[in-house]
């Protein structure tokens, strides 16, 4: 048994990485469907003015962010897998 493969904490320095690509990817996707939803666009007859879309372009990005850190839809996970199952390291 060799001692130095069998510590967990360079596995999990390895994959952090990965792990923080997959949310950000799934952050910006939710962002994106929280704008094709309408999210942060202006009803009624008074509009928000011209720096509306500038700043509901944050509020979406921030939503899709906080979904994905309160566990999100399930994309992030699905993606660490995918990536980690077709990764060099996984084929030897």
């Amino acid at each position: 048994m060799d001692p130095i493969s069998e510590v967990p904490v360079f596995q999990a320095l390895r994959t952090r990485p990965v792990e923080a690509a997959a949310r950000n990817l799934e952050a910006a996707f939710l962002s994106e469907v929280l704008k094709s939803a309408g999210l942060g666009e202006s009803r009624g007859s008074f509009g928000g003015g011209v720096g509306e879309a500038q700043v509901a372009s944050y509020l979406t990005r921030q939503y899709g962010q906080s979904i994905a850190e309160a566990g999100g839809v399930g994309l992030a996970e699905s993606l660490y897998d995918s990536i980690l199952a077709n990764s060099d390291d996984s084929r030897s």
